[in-house]
């Protein structure tokens, strides 16, 4: 597979160039056109921004146009989903890669830009809580050891322990903690990873019926170091005995010799799981989320490259970038498919 985490620049010179296709009416995604791109004189650019953690998806699908189709450059950069979306919503790019659904604001933003956006659903991705190899004191975390440990209230905390006391009031299955340094290294605000964190734990945990007390939290706690590169993420992690954080089920796989990933306790009931490609695609591990290609409508339909790119990438043959990047595929790609065909503009949910 290429290179996992750095942002990449696949241009006329660079190490993953080049992107044609098939047709440019947009037909072929059932594998017709994508899974025979041809070199049908297609020129022009592709420009693709956004997820770090779908970045390698789109890279892969761009290396397979790259031999047969020198004609037309394409850019892939993964500086975050957040990041992706700033730039799609005024225009400067064509594909915006997502790890999370594009938010309301975000949208307002394209509407106000005359930017109108197709939402695909192109694969599932389990967030993946990491620790180093050398930490023996914990195998699973509840969401509650999570919050103890991670949320807004545990500014500060310095070691374990100290998210002792919290622990208790929120009934931690697995506390309490040892005195071992807690080092959190993990995605920044401008990463869907971060948001989705957000999302599936402390948006549950803050004000579930199960916890004493109402609480009101929407981010983790900021006493952290934050990184939007995947590899300083890793290296972190990998680093430090009491080490704690989170990035995308892929590139977990990828660094597993370096770092762990710890089973998850969603209800705090004793039942741990583990992320792997069948508990993330049966639902069963809780940390699960859909991956997304947020393509611009006008550009699907005046650029014959973007829209060859995106018959490519939902092609069978463009699936197995899925396949070859640690990703789970859907069970069904035919709703996916459909609001491609019908250039279906607007979130879907």
């Amino acid at each position: 597979m290429p290179s996992r985490f750095a942002t990449r620049l696949l241009a006329l010179a660079g190490a993953i160039a080049l992107l044609a296709a098939a047709c440019g009416d947009g037909g072929g995604t059932d594998g017709t056109n994508g899974g025979n791109p041809g070199g049908d004189g297609l020129s022009g650019a592709v420009n693709i921004s956004g997820s770090s953690t779908v970045e390698p998806i789109s890279a892969r699908v761009a290396e397979m146009f790259s031999t047969a189709n020198p004609a037309v450059a394409i850019s892939v950069e993964g500086p975050g989903t957040g990041d992706g979306f700033a730039l799609f919503c005024t225009g400067q790019t064509d594909i915006s890669d997502a790890s999370r659904p594009i938010e309301e604001s975000e949208a307002e933003a394209c509407a106000a830009n005359g930017i109108e956006f197709i939402e695909l659903n192109v694969a599932a991705d389990g967030l993946s809580v990491l620790t180093s190899h050398e930490n023996d004191f914990v195998d699973c975390l509840g969401t509650a050891d999570l919050y103890a440990l991670l949320g807004p209230e545990s500014i500060g905390f310095d070691s374990w322990a100290d998210a002792n006391d919290l622990a208790a009031e929120l009934g931690a299955p697995n506390a309490p903690y040892p005195d071992e340094a807690l080092v959190v290294t993990a995605p920044g605000e401008e990463s869907g990873t971060f948001d989705t964190f957000v999302e599936f734990l402390l948006e549950g945990v803050a004000g579930g019926p199960d916890y004493a007390g109402e609480r009101d939290a929407d981010t983790v706690r900021p006493d952290y170091t934050a990184s939007a590169n995947d590899n300083t993420i890793i290296e972190g992690i990998s680093g430090a005995k009491g080490s704690l954080g989170w990035v995308g089920f892929a590139f977990f796989v990828a660094n597993q010799d370096d770092v762990r990933a710890l089973a998850i306790d969603a209800r705090n009931d004793g039942n741990c799981v583990e992320p792997t490609p069948e508990t993330i695609a049966s639902g069963e591990y809780s940390f699960a989320r859909p991956l997304y290609l947020y393509v611009n409508a006008d550009a699907a339909d005046t650029k014959p490259e973007v829209a060859a790119y995106v018959d490519m990438f939902l092609s069978e043959e463009g699936l197995v970038a899925v396949d070859e990047t640690g990703y789970i595929r859907l069970a069904d790609y035919g709703p996916t498919r459909t609001a491609w065909e019908s250039r279906a503009t607007g979130r879907a949910g």
